[in-house]
């Protein structure tokens, strides 16, 4: 489900892309708040092995939720950080939902961001 969840929102993406005109900056901004999310996962994963300053849940469902879920995606599996906690699972699933329904509303010809 995890992989599969990146794989799905690739091609919504390519279909934005060529149906709708979605800049590839767009892209650009996704490519960089996954790596941003990410690498905020690996800090929050040596910190919690460390016993050190740990990153608020609402931090990671924040960055995810502004784009950088896919990298939060992969962090949880190649870190194994957050993935067995169900009440964060919950919480980045649904942060995860309403960012691929906030990207395809202000990507389709719908949203007010689209001129006529």
């Amino acid at each position: 489900m995890p992989y599969l969840s990146i794989l799905m929102f690739a091609a919504v993406f390519a279909g934005a892309v060529l149906a709708w005109d979605m800049p590839l900056a767009v892209g650009v901004l996704y490519l960089a708040a996954s790596c941003a999310c990410f690498a905020l996962y690996a800090i929050d994963k040596a910190a919690a092995r460390a016993g050190g300053y740990r990153t608020p849940e609402r931090t990671l469902l924040l960055l995810g939720l502004g784009c950088g879920w896919p990298g939060a995606v992969l962090a949880q599996q190649w870190l194994r950080h957050k993935s067995s906690k169900g009440s964060f699972q919950l919480a980045f699933w649904v942060t995860v939902a309403c960012n691929l329904a906030a990207f395809v509303y202000l990507s389709s010809p719908l949203s007010f961001l689209r001129t006529p």
